[in-house]
Protein backbone atom coordinates (compact mmCIF):
# COMPACT_ATOMS: atom_id res chain seq x y z
CA UNK A 1 0.00 0.00 0.00
CA UNK A 2 1.23 3.46 -0.71
CA UNK A 3 2.16 5.59 1.99
CA UNK A 4 -0.07 8.40 3.63
CA UNK A 5 1.95 11.24 1.94
CA UNK A 6 1.85 9.29 -1.47
CA UNK A 7 -2.06 8.94 -1.44
CA UNK A 8 -2.29 12.25 -0.42
CA UNK A 9 -0.13 13.88 -3.19
CA UNK A 10 -2.67 11.39 -5.59
CA UNK A 11 -5.70 13.41 -4.76
CA UNK A 12 -7.21 15.63 -6.83
CA UNK A 13 -8.50 18.63 -4.19
CA UNK A 14 -11.10 21.18 -5.06
CA UNK A 15 -10.15 24.98 -5.01
CA UNK A 16 -11.10 26.14 -1.38
CA UNK A 17 -13.86 28.22 -3.01
CA UNK A 18 -15.60 25.38 -4.39
CA UNK A 19 -15.91 23.11 -0.92
CA UNK A 20 -16.82 26.37 0.77
CA UNK A 21 -19.63 27.31 -1.95
CA UNK A 22 -20.72 23.70 -1.37
CA UNK A 23 -21.02 24.94 2.37
CA UNK A 24 -23.09 28.32 0.95
CA UNK A 25 -20.49 30.65 2.21
CA UNK A 26 -19.62 33.60 0.32
CA UNK A 27 -16.51 34.38 -1.35
CA UNK A 28 -16.01 37.36 0.53
CA UNK A 29 -16.81 35.46 4.19
CA UNK A 30 -13.17 33.35 3.57
CA UNK A 31 -9.59 34.52 3.54
CA UNK A 32 -7.34 32.48 1.76
CA UNK A 33 -4.32 30.56 2.36
CA UNK A 34 -3.66 29.58 -0.81
CA UNK A 35 -5.64 27.10 -3.03
CA UNK A 36 -6.59 24.84 -0.75
CA UNK A 37 -6.63 27.07 2.91
CA UNK A 38 -8.87 29.37 3.68
CA UNK A 39 -10.02 31.22 7.62
CA UNK A 40 -13.47 32.09 7.95
CA UNK A 41 -14.13 35.15 8.85
CA UNK A 42 -16.48 36.43 11.88
CA UNK A 43 -18.73 38.28 9.75
CA UNK A 44 -19.66 34.00 8.21
CA UNK A 45 -21.47 33.42 11.99
CA UNK A 46 -22.66 36.83 12.41
CA UNK A 47 -24.78 35.59 9.44
CA UNK A 48 -25.70 31.99 10.15
CA UNK A 49 -25.69 32.12 13.97
CA UNK A 50 -29.27 31.67 14.02
CA UNK A 51 -29.80 28.76 11.85
CA UNK A 52 -30.63 25.48 13.94
CA UNK A 53 -28.05 23.26 15.16
CA UNK A 54 -26.64 19.79 13.17
CA UNK A 55 -26.24 16.75 14.96
CA UNK A 56 -22.92 16.56 16.99
CA UNK A 57 -20.95 13.17 17.46
CA UNK A 58 -17.76 12.53 19.26
CA UNK A 59 -15.36 10.30 18.60
CA UNK A 60 -13.60 8.67 21.36
CA UNK A 61 -11.65 5.71 22.13
CA UNK A 62 -10.28 2.89 24.32
CA UNK A 63 -6.76 3.40 26.24
CA UNK A 64 -5.05 2.77 22.94
CA UNK A 65 -1.26 0.93 21.69
CA UNK A 66 1.72 3.00 21.81
CA UNK A 67 0.77 3.12 18.18
CA UNK A 68 -2.76 4.41 19.06
CA UNK A 69 -6.23 3.02 17.30
CA UNK A 70 -6.78 5.02 14.18
CA UNK A 71 -9.48 7.78 15.81
CA UNK A 72 -8.66 10.93 13.80
CA UNK A 73 -8.92 8.15 10.65
CA UNK A 74 -11.89 6.75 11.42
CA UNK A 75 -13.11 10.51 12.47
CA UNK A 76 -12.16 11.51 8.92
CA UNK A 77 -13.94 8.20 7.25
CA UNK A 78 -16.73 8.68 9.05
CA UNK A 79 -17.28 11.83 7.63
CA UNK A 80 -16.73 10.86 4.20
CA UNK A 81 -19.08 7.99 4.27
CA UNK A 82 -21.66 10.19 5.62
CA UNK A 83 -21.03 12.82 2.53
CA UNK A 84 -20.71 9.85 0.35
CA UNK A 85 -24.67 8.77 1.29
CA UNK A 86 -25.92 12.59 0.58
CA UNK A 87 -25.80 13.86 3.68
CA UNK A 88 -24.51 17.09 4.91
CA UNK A 89 -21.40 16.04 6.88
CA UNK A 90 -18.50 18.75 7.91
CA UNK A 91 -15.52 17.14 9.91
CA UNK A 92 -14.01 19.25 13.44
CA UNK A 93 -10.15 18.52 13.96
CA UNK A 94 -7.29 19.66 15.79
CA UNK A 95 -4.30 20.77 14.52
CA UNK A 96 -1.14 18.86 14.17
CA UNK A 97 1.83 19.74 16.69
CA UNK A 98 5.12 20.25 14.85
CA UNK A 99 6.65 18.15 17.51
CA UNK A 100 5.30 14.69 17.18
CA UNK A 101 5.15 15.08 13.72
CA UNK A 102 9.32 15.45 13.72
CA UNK A 103 9.19 13.32 16.51
CA UNK A 104 7.91 9.91 16.72
CA UNK A 105 3.64 10.46 16.85
CA UNK A 106 3.28 11.46 13.58
CA UNK A 107 1.18 13.88 12.32
CA UNK A 108 -2.85 14.82 12.56
CA UNK A 109 -4.36 14.53 9.61
CA UNK A 110 -5.55 10.92 9.44
CA UNK A 111 -4.19 7.95 7.32
CA UNK A 112 -4.49 5.81 4.22
CA UNK A 113 -7.44 6.85 2.42
CA UNK A 114 -9.22 8.63 5.22
CA UNK A 115 -7.16 12.11 5.50
CA UNK A 116 -7.59 16.00 5.34
CA UNK A 117 -5.45 17.83 3.21
CA UNK A 118 -3.12 19.33 1.90
CA UNK A 119 -1.35 17.13 4.48
CA UNK A 120 1.94 18.43 4.39
CA UNK A 121 0.89 21.68 5.08
CA UNK A 122 -1.25 20.68 7.59
CA UNK A 123 1.51 19.05 9.12
CA UNK A 124 3.91 21.58 9.18
CA UNK A 125 3.03 25.44 9.27
CA UNK A 126 -0.36 25.43 7.89
CA UNK A 127 -1.75 28.83 7.90
CA UNK A 128 0.82 29.76 11.08
CA UNK A 129 -1.79 29.28 14.05
CA UNK A 130 0.93 27.57 16.73
CA UNK A 131 3.32 30.26 15.21
CA UNK A 132 0.80 33.56 16.67
CA UNK A 133 0.22 31.11 19.67
CA UNK A 134 4.00 30.39 20.69
CA UNK A 135 4.35 34.62 19.92
CA UNK A 136 1.89 34.89 22.45
CA UNK A 137 2.76 32.94 25.06
CA UNK A 138 6.65 34.19 24.73
CA UNK A 139 5.54 37.81 24.75
CA UNK A 140 4.51 37.27 28.28
CA UNK A 141 7.28 35.41 29.27
CA UNK A 142 9.30 38.65 27.95
CA UNK A 143 7.30 41.06 29.57
CA UNK A 144 7.62 39.11 32.93
CA UNK A 145 11.41 39.33 32.79
CA UNK A 146 11.28 42.82 31.82
CA UNK A 147 9.09 43.91 34.64
CA UNK A 148 11.07 42.40 37.10
CA UNK A 149 14.30 43.97 34.95
CA UNK A 150 12.96 47.21 35.35
CA UNK A 151 12.12 47.75 38.84
CA UNK A 152 9.58 45.06 39.56
CA UNK A 153 6.56 47.32 40.86
CA UNK A 154 4.11 44.05 41.44
CA UNK A 155 6.45 42.84 43.55
CA UNK A 156 6.93 39.45 41.34
CA UNK A 157 8.47 36.85 43.09
CA UNK A 158 10.94 35.44 40.96
CA UNK A 159 11.11 32.12 42.99
CA UNK A 160 7.06 31.56 42.22
CA UNK A 161 6.67 31.98 38.57
CA UNK A 162 4.67 29.25 37.17
CA UNK A 163 4.46 30.79 33.22
CA UNK A 164 6.87 29.01 31.15
CA UNK A 165 8.34 29.95 27.82
CA UNK A 166 6.66 27.95 24.83
CA UNK A 167 8.44 26.10 21.84
CA UNK A 168 6.65 23.74 19.26
CA UNK A 169 8.91 21.37 18.85
CA UNK A 170 10.22 18.26 21.14
CA UNK A 171 13.68 19.43 22.98
CA UNK A 172 13.51 17.68 25.89
CA UNK A 173 17.00 20.13 26.95
CA UNK A 174 14.37 23.15 27.56
CA UNK A 175 12.35 21.19 30.12
CA UNK A 176 14.44 23.13 32.65
CA UNK A 177 16.35 26.54 32.07
CA UNK A 178 18.12 29.51 33.54
CA UNK A 179 17.28 32.65 32.31
CA UNK A 180 19.02 36.10 33.02
CA UNK A 181 22.65 35.20 33.26
CA UNK A 182 25.73 37.23 31.89
CA UNK A 183 25.52 40.07 34.51
CA UNK A 184 22.76 43.10 36.00
CA UNK A 185 22.29 44.06 31.92
CA UNK A 186 20.57 40.81 31.22
CA UNK A 187 18.16 40.43 33.91
CA UNK A 188 17.79 38.35 36.87
CA UNK A 189 18.83 35.06 37.06
CA UNK A 190 15.76 32.63 38.03
CA UNK A 191 14.79 29.27 37.22
CA UNK A 192 12.38 28.43 34.03
CA UNK A 193 11.29 26.21 31.14
CA UNK A 194 9.60 25.37 28.05
CA UNK A 195 6.57 23.90 27.08
CA UNK A 196 5.27 22.51 23.55
CA UNK A 197 2.90 25.25 22.33
CA UNK A 198 0.19 22.58 22.18
CA UNK A 199 0.76 22.96 26.28
CA UNK A 200 0.58 26.69 26.74
CA UNK A 201 -2.57 27.97 28.85
CA UNK A 202 -3.01 30.05 25.39
CA UNK A 203 -3.82 27.30 23.20
CA UNK A 204 -6.35 25.99 25.61
CA UNK A 205 -7.93 29.57 25.80
CA UNK A 206 -7.49 29.97 22.38
CA UNK A 207 -9.68 26.99 21.67
CA UNK A 208 -12.40 27.82 24.40
CA UNK A 209 -12.72 31.38 23.62
CA UNK A 210 -16.06 32.59 22.65
CA UNK A 211 -15.04 35.46 20.39
CA UNK A 212 -12.08 38.35 20.37
CA UNK A 213 -12.95 40.05 23.45
CA UNK A 214 -13.63 36.72 25.45
CA UNK A 215 -10.02 36.28 24.08
CA UNK A 216 -8.59 38.88 25.38
CA UNK A 217 -10.54 38.91 28.67
CA UNK A 218 -9.32 35.05 29.31
CA UNK A 219 -5.66 36.08 28.35
CA UNK A 220 -5.74 38.97 30.92
CA UNK A 221 -6.86 36.33 33.54
CA UNK A 222 -3.50 34.20 33.34
CA UNK A 223 -2.09 33.68 36.77
CA UNK A 224 1.38 34.31 35.73
CA UNK A 225 3.01 33.75 39.13
CA UNK A 226 2.56 35.42 42.81
CA UNK A 227 4.27 38.31 44.68
CA UNK A 228 5.96 38.33 47.42
CA UNK A 229 2.75 38.54 50.00
CA UNK A 230 1.63 35.38 48.09
CA UNK A 231 -0.94 36.73 46.29
CA UNK A 232 -1.20 36.31 42.41
CA UNK A 233 0.25 38.38 39.64
CA UNK A 234 -2.03 38.33 36.06
CA UNK A 235 -1.17 39.01 32.56
CA UNK A 236 -3.80 42.36 32.62
CA UNK A 237 -1.49 43.58 35.56
CA UNK A 238 1.65 43.25 32.88
CA UNK A 239 -0.62 44.89 30.37
CA UNK A 240 0.17 42.70 27.51
CA UNK A 241 -3.58 40.81 27.26
CA UNK A 242 -3.85 43.65 24.37
CA UNK A 243 -1.18 42.91 22.44
CA UNK A 244 -1.15 39.09 22.96
CA UNK A 245 -4.70 39.50 21.66
CA UNK A 246 -3.14 41.53 18.55
CA UNK A 247 -0.70 38.56 17.96
CA UNK A 248 -3.69 35.90 17.60
CA UNK A 249 -6.26 38.01 15.73
CA UNK A 250 -5.79 35.83 12.58
CA UNK A 251 -4.98 32.72 14.73
CA UNK A 252 -9.04 32.65 16.43
CA UNK A 253 -10.63 32.35 12.85
CA UNK A 254 -11.07 28.70 12.02
CA UNK A 255 -9.54 26.87 8.97
CA UNK A 256 -11.35 25.58 6.17
CA UNK A 257 -9.77 22.03 4.69
CA UNK A 258 -10.75 19.43 2.27
CA UNK A 259 -10.87 15.58 2.71
CA UNK A 260 -9.25 12.98 0.01
CA UNK A 261 -13.10 12.92 -0.92
CA UNK A 262 -13.48 16.50 -0.88
CA UNK A 263 -15.68 16.46 2.51
CA UNK A 264 -15.18 19.79 4.24
CA UNK A 265 -13.36 19.99 7.14
CA UNK A 266 -12.64 22.70 9.72
CA UNK A 267 -9.50 22.49 12.00
CA UNK A 268 -8.63 24.44 13.97
CA UNK A 269 -6.59 24.48 17.80
CA UNK A 270 -4.97 21.40 19.26
CA UNK A 271 -4.33 21.50 22.94
CA UNK A 272 -2.25 18.46 24.83
CA UNK A 273 -5.00 16.35 26.00
CA UNK A 274 -3.14 15.16 29.25
CA UNK A 275 -2.65 18.76 30.46
CA UNK A 276 -5.46 20.40 28.63
CA UNK A 277 -8.57 19.49 27.40
CA UNK A 278 -7.50 18.03 23.90
CA UNK A 279 -10.34 19.30 21.48
CA UNK A 280 -10.76 21.78 18.82
CA UNK A 281 -11.89 25.16 19.49
CA UNK A 282 -15.18 25.92 19.98
CA UNK A 283 -15.24 28.54 17.54
CA UNK A 284 -14.90 25.62 15.37
CA UNK A 285 -17.85 23.37 16.36
CA UNK A 286 -20.07 26.36 16.90
CA UNK A 287 -19.49 26.79 12.97
CA UNK A 288 -19.84 23.65 11.93
CA UNK A 289 -23.15 22.80 13.67
CA UNK A 290 -24.47 26.26 11.72
CA UNK A 291 -22.56 24.62 8.07
CA UNK A 292 -24.35 21.18 8.13
CA UNK A 293 -26.55 17.99 9.61
CA UNK A 294 -23.81 16.02 11.18
CA UNK A 295 -20.34 17.40 12.95
CA UNK A 296 -17.92 14.65 13.37
CA UNK A 297 -15.43 15.73 15.92
CA UNK A 298 -12.78 13.73 17.95
CA UNK A 299 -11.27 14.19 21.41
CA UNK A 300 -7.53 13.52 22.36
CA UNK A 301 -6.45 10.19 24.06
CA UNK A 302 -8.83 7.29 25.44
CA UNK A 303 -12.27 8.36 26.47
CA UNK A 304 -11.35 8.03 29.90
CA UNK A 305 -8.99 11.64 29.25
CA UNK A 306 -10.76 13.06 26.02
CA UNK A 307 -14.19 12.38 26.14
CA UNK A 308 -14.40 13.49 29.98
CA UNK A 309 -12.54 16.94 29.10
CA UNK A 310 -15.08 17.05 26.06
CA UNK A 311 -18.13 16.93 27.98
CA UNK A 312 -17.66 18.32 31.24
CA UNK A 313 -15.23 21.22 30.21
CA UNK A 314 -15.49 21.89 26.36
CA UNK A 315 -19.45 21.24 26.10
CA UNK A 316 -20.07 23.11 29.31
CA UNK A 317 -18.50 26.47 28.30
CA UNK A 318 -19.73 25.75 24.40
CA UNK A 319 -22.98 25.18 25.15
CA UNK A 320 -23.28 21.77 23.52
CA UNK A 321 -25.21 19.07 24.02
CA UNK A 322 -23.41 15.61 22.12
CA UNK A 323 -26.17 13.35 20.09
CA UNK A 324 -23.61 10.34 20.04
CA UNK A 325 -20.31 8.95 20.32
CA UNK A 326 -18.35 6.64 18.58
CA UNK A 327 -16.09 4.69 20.28
CA UNK A 328 -13.36 3.63 18.67
CA UNK A 329 -11.42 0.06 19.28
CA UNK A 330 -8.74 -2.21 17.95
CA UNK A 331 -9.00 -6.22 18.30
CA UNK A 332 -5.17 -5.77 19.05
CA UNK A 333 -5.78 -2.73 21.44
CA UNK A 334 -8.39 -5.27 22.94
CA UNK A 335 -5.16 -7.94 23.17
CA UNK A 336 -3.20 -5.03 24.46
CA UNK A 337 -5.00 -4.46 27.45
CA UNK A 338 -5.70 -8.43 27.97
CA UNK A 339 -1.85 -8.18 28.43
CA UNK A 340 -0.46 -9.38 24.86
CA UNK A 341 3.03 -7.73 24.26
CA UNK A 342 3.32 -5.61 21.45
CA UNK A 343 5.09 -7.90 19.34
CA UNK A 344 2.74 -10.44 19.61
CA UNK A 345 -0.68 -8.70 18.81
CA UNK A 346 -1.22 -10.22 14.73
CA UNK A 347 -1.80 -13.29 16.64
CA UNK A 348 -5.00 -14.63 17.27
CA UNK A 349 -5.41 -14.67 21.07
CA UNK A 350 -9.26 -15.29 22.25
CA UNK A 351 -8.18 -15.48 25.95
CA UNK A 352 -6.33 -12.23 26.16
CA UNK A 353 -9.13 -10.22 23.60
CA UNK A 354 -11.72 -11.43 26.23
CA UNK A 355 -9.49 -10.01 29.32
CA UNK A 356 -9.20 -6.55 27.67
CA UNK A 357 -12.49 -6.20 26.48
CA UNK A 358 -13.23 -5.40 29.68
CA UNK A 359 -11.47 -2.12 29.34
CA UNK A 360 -13.67 -1.07 26.19
CA UNK A 361 -16.91 -2.40 28.71
CA UNK A 362 -15.71 0.07 30.80
CA UNK A 363 -15.71 2.84 28.58
CA UNK A 364 -18.86 1.78 27.09
CA UNK A 365 -20.15 2.06 30.77
CA UNK A 366 -18.74 5.74 31.27
CA UNK A 367 -20.05 7.04 28.52
CA UNK A 368 -23.64 5.57 29.31
CA UNK A 369 -23.29 8.22 32.51
CA UNK A 370 -23.36 11.01 30.44
CA UNK A 371 -26.69 10.17 28.71
CA UNK A 372 -25.16 9.70 25.37
CA UNK A 373 -25.96 7.01 22.49
CA UNK A 374 -22.62 4.73 22.38
CA UNK A 375 -21.64 3.07 18.72
CA UNK A 376 -18.62 0.95 19.26
CA UNK A 377 -16.03 1.35 15.91
CA UNK A 378 -14.11 -1.62 15.56
CA UNK A 379 -10.68 -0.08 13.70
CA UNK A 380 -10.44 -3.23 11.24
CA UNK A 381 -6.99 -5.04 10.63
CA UNK A 382 -6.02 -7.74 7.91
CA UNK A 383 -5.08 -9.44 10.89
CA UNK A 384 -8.02 -9.69 12.75
CA UNK A 385 -9.12 -13.17 12.29
CA UNK A 386 -13.16 -14.33 11.81
CA UNK A 387 -13.53 -15.86 15.66
CA UNK A 388 -11.84 -12.62 16.97
CA UNK A 389 -14.39 -10.76 15.09
CA UNK A 390 -17.13 -12.68 16.20
CA UNK A 391 -16.24 -12.34 19.71
CA UNK A 392 -16.14 -8.77 19.78
CA UNK A 393 -19.78 -8.32 17.88
CA UNK A 394 -21.43 -10.78 20.35
CA UNK A 395 -19.68 -9.48 23.41
CA UNK A 396 -20.76 -5.50 22.64
CA UNK A 397 -24.79 -7.36 21.85
CA UNK A 398 -24.47 -8.42 25.25
CA UNK A 399 -23.41 -4.96 26.64
CA UNK A 400 -27.02 -3.42 24.65
CA UNK A 401 -23.91 -1.90 22.05
CA UNK A 402 -24.32 -1.57 18.23
CA UNK A 403 -21.24 -2.21 16.89
CA UNK A 404 -19.70 -1.87 12.97
CA UNK A 405 -16.21 -2.79 11.65
CA UNK A 406 -14.76 -0.17 9.84
CA UNK A 407 -11.99 -0.31 6.99
CA UNK A 408 -11.78 3.42 6.36
CA UNK A 409 -7.55 3.25 6.17
CA UNK A 410 -8.01 1.08 3.33
CA UNK A 411 -11.00 1.86 1.82
CA UNK A 412 -11.94 5.54 2.38
CA UNK A 413 -15.39 6.41 2.88
CA UNK A 414 -16.68 3.05 1.17
CA UNK A 415 -15.10 1.48 4.34
CA UNK A 416 -17.14 3.94 6.68
CA UNK A 417 -20.67 3.22 5.56
CA UNK A 418 -21.84 0.41 7.82
CA UNK A 419 -20.21 2.53 10.70
CA UNK A 420 -22.43 5.53 8.91
CA UNK A 421 -25.67 3.90 8.42
CA UNK A 422 -25.54 2.94 11.88
CA UNK A 423 -24.69 6.01 13.15
CA UNK A 424 -27.60 7.46 11.51
CA UNK A 425 -29.83 4.96 12.51
CA UNK A 426 -28.71 5.02 16.32
CA UNK A 427 -29.67 8.94 16.20
CA UNK A 428 -32.72 8.55 14.71
CA UNK A 429 -33.79 5.99 17.36
CA UNK A 430 -32.57 7.16 20.19
CA UNK A 431 -32.62 10.61 21.57
CA UNK A 432 -29.75 11.83 23.74
CA UNK A 433 -29.91 13.01 27.22
CA UNK A 434 -26.92 14.55 27.94
CA UNK A 435 -25.75 15.52 31.28
CA UNK A 436 -22.46 16.78 33.18
CA UNK A 437 -20.85 14.46 35.53
CA UNK A 438 -20.16 17.11 38.13
CA UNK A 439 -21.63 20.70 39.17
CA UNK A 440 -18.64 22.75 39.15
CA UNK A 441 -19.88 24.45 42.63
CA UNK A 442 -18.56 21.29 44.53
CA UNK A 443 -15.77 21.10 46.01
CA UNK A 444 -12.54 20.60 44.23
CA UNK A 445 -11.64 17.46 46.06
CA UNK A 446 -15.03 16.04 45.28
CA UNK A 447 -15.09 16.89 41.42
CA UNK A 448 -11.41 15.50 41.34
CA UNK A 449 -12.97 12.16 43.74
CA UNK A 450 -16.20 11.80 41.44
CA UNK A 451 -13.97 12.23 38.07
CA UNK A 452 -11.80 9.21 39.44
CA UNK A 453 -14.32 7.21 41.35
CA UNK A 454 -16.71 7.35 38.33
CA UNK A 455 -14.59 7.47 34.94
CA UNK A 456 -11.17 5.98 36.26
CA UNK A 457 -12.70 3.23 38.69
CA UNK A 458 -10.35 4.36 41.56
CA UNK A 459 -11.26 3.66 45.12
CA UNK A 460 -9.89 7.26 46.20
CA UNK A 461 -7.69 9.67 45.77
CA UNK A 462 -4.75 10.54 47.27
CA UNK A 463 -3.45 14.24 47.44
CA UNK A 464 0.45 15.29 47.81
CA UNK A 465 0.71 18.11 50.55
CA UNK A 466 1.38 20.53 47.82
CA UNK A 467 -1.61 19.91 46.06
CA UNK A 468 -3.83 20.21 49.64
CA UNK A 469 -1.91 23.29 49.78
CA UNK A 470 -3.17 24.77 46.35
CA UNK A 471 -6.67 23.20 46.63
CA UNK A 472 -6.58 25.52 49.87
CA UNK A 473 -5.24 28.80 48.27
CA UNK A 474 -7.85 28.52 45.05
CA UNK A 475 -10.48 28.78 47.84
CA UNK A 476 -9.13 32.33 49.20
CA UNK A 477 -8.85 33.09 45.47
CA UNK A 478 -12.28 32.39 44.62
CA UNK A 479 -10.80 29.91 41.59
CA UNK A 480 -12.51 27.04 43.23
CA UNK A 481 -15.78 26.68 41.26
CA UNK A 482 -13.95 26.09 38.09
CA UNK A 483 -14.03 22.63 36.37
CA UNK A 484 -11.29 19.79 36.39
CA UNK A 485 -8.94 18.96 34.03
CA UNK A 486 -7.14 15.67 34.98
CA UNK A 487 -3.36 15.18 33.89
CA UNK A 488 -3.10 11.47 33.90
CA UNK A 489 -1.55 8.93 31.06
CA UNK A 490 -3.45 8.06 28.51
CA UNK A 491 -2.44 3.86 28.12
CA UNK A 492 -4.60 3.49 31.41
CA UNK A 493 -7.59 3.92 33.26
CA UNK A 494 -5.34 4.61 36.65
CA UNK A 495 -2.45 6.49 36.69
CA UNK A 496 -0.44 3.63 36.08
CA UNK A 497 0.45 3.07 32.43
CA UNK A 498 1.33 -0.17 33.09
CA UNK A 499 -1.84 -0.87 34.86
CA UNK A 500 -3.85 -2.22 31.44
CA UNK A 501 -7.52 -3.39 30.94
CA UNK A 502 -10.12 -2.49 34.00
CA UNK A 503 -8.36 -2.02 36.55
CA UNK A 504 -9.59 -2.28 40.16
CA UNK A 505 -9.15 -1.74 43.60
CA UNK A 506 -6.17 1.13 42.77
CA UNK A 507 -6.23 4.71 44.20
CA UNK A 508 -5.20 7.58 41.98
CA UNK A 509 -2.30 10.12 43.32
CA UNK A 510 -2.93 14.11 42.39
CA UNK A 511 0.94 15.18 43.08
CA UNK A 512 0.03 18.74 41.79
CA UNK A 513 -2.90 21.02 41.39
CA UNK A 514 -1.86 24.44 38.98
CA UNK A 515 -5.04 26.44 38.05
CA UNK A 516 -5.21 28.10 34.13
CA UNK A 517 -7.63 30.44 35.07
CA UNK A 518 -7.71 31.81 31.46
CA UNK A 519 -8.32 28.98 29.86
CA UNK A 520 -11.16 28.50 33.07
CA UNK A 521 -10.12 25.11 34.23
CA UNK A 522 -8.13 23.64 37.63
CA UNK A 523 -5.13 21.01 36.43
CA UNK A 524 -4.81 17.96 38.79
CA UNK A 525 -1.55 16.16 37.95
CA UNK A 526 -1.50 12.74 38.27
CA UNK A 527 1.74 10.48 37.21
CA UNK A 528 4.66 11.56 35.27
CA UNK A 529 3.00 14.29 32.44
CA UNK A 530 5.38 15.46 29.88
CA UNK A 531 4.79 18.86 28.95
CA UNK A 532 8.09 18.89 27.12
CA UNK A 533 8.60 15.82 24.81
CA UNK A 534 11.59 14.46 23.63
CA UNK A 535 13.05 13.24 20.71
CA UNK A 536 13.04 9.77 20.11
CA UNK A 537 16.51 7.95 19.09
CA UNK A 538 15.49 8.07 15.18
CA UNK A 539 13.38 10.82 15.21
CA UNK A 540 11.03 10.89 12.06
CA UNK A 541 12.49 14.02 10.80
CA UNK A 542 15.89 12.08 9.24
CA UNK A 543 13.41 10.33 7.07
CA UNK A 544 11.99 13.67 5.72
CA UNK A 545 13.20 15.30 3.02
CA UNK A 546 12.32 17.74 0.16
CA UNK A 547 13.82 17.99 -3.50
CA UNK A 548 14.89 20.15 -5.72
CA UNK A 549 11.39 19.73 -7.52
CA UNK A 550 9.65 20.59 -3.94
CA UNK A 551 8.56 17.04 -4.15
CA UNK A 552 8.09 15.99 -0.38
CA UNK A 553 8.72 12.24 0.90
CA UNK A 554 9.04 10.75 4.16
CA UNK A 555 6.24 12.52 6.21
CA UNK A 556 4.74 9.49 7.39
Amino acid sequence: MLTDIEIAQQCIMKPITEIAAGLGIDADELELYGKYKAKLTPALWERIKDRQDGKLVLVTAINPTPAGEGKTTTTVGLGQALAAMGEKAVIALREPSLGPVMGVKGGAAGGGYSQVVPMEDINLHFTGDMHAITAANNLLSAAIDNHIQQGNELGIDPRQIAWKRAMDMNDRALRNIVVGLGGKANGTPREDGFVITVASEVMAILCLAADITDLKQRLGRIIIGYNYSGAPVTAAQLKVEGAMTLLLKDAIKPNLIQTLENTPALMHGGPFANIAHGCNSVNATKLALKLSDYVITEAGFGADLGAEKFFDIKCRYGGFKPDAVVLVATIRALKYNGGVPRENLKLEDLDALKRGFSNLEKHIENLNKYGVPVLVAINHFDTDTADEVDYVREKCRSCNTEVAFSQVFAKGGEGGRELAEKLVGLIKSTPSEFKLLYDVNEPVKEKIEKIAREIYGARGVVYSPQADKIIKRLGEMGLDTLPICMAKTQYSLSDNPKMLGRPENFEITVREIKVSAGAGFIVALTGEIMTMPGLPRVPAAEKIDIDEAGLITGLF
